[in-house]
């Protein structure tokens, strides 16, 4: 089981180090915890719908029409405003993030239903909802 990638990124902004490993490859039968903090509010947050919208454009010509330097740079621009609006600082955000557009990419090029919904989205990128 992997980690959703936002969470396993703002583990590593909230660690402040590299994932410990047993957080970064749970065994079989292990549970995952959600270290992320108030993941609920950064699924509200309006940047994270703006990076929804953001990929949905990108993806309007189809998977080979993304413009994969334009994305990444619009995602790092939308990170660095994501973090000052958090209070956090906006480098480290940028660099901690800087791997979800190419991931996020190919996520929606494997699965266009991810897509199709802001719902479907999340689930993609922060993982299905925990009770």
């Amino acid at each position: 089981m992997k980690l959703p990638i936002l969470s396993a990124l703002a583990a590593v902004i909230v660690l402040g180090g590299p994932l410990p490993a047993a957080l970064a490859h749970p065994g079989p039968g292990s549970s995952s915890t959600n270290i992320q903090g108030d993941q609920q509010s950064w699924i509200n947050d309006p940047h994270m719908h703006a990076f929804y919208a953001l990929t949905v454009a990108a993806f309007a010509n189809g998977p080979a029409g993304v413009d994969r330097a334009k994305f990444e740079a619009d995602a790092s621009a939308l990170f660095r405003d994501f973090a000052t609006a958090r209070g956090m600082n906006p480098d480290a955000m940028v660099d901690h993030l800087k791997l979800i557009p190419s991931q996020v990419i190919q996520i929606a090029t494997d699965d266009p239903k991810t897509l199709a919904s802001y719902d479907n989205f999340v689930v993609a990128v922060f993982g299905p909802s925990r009770p």
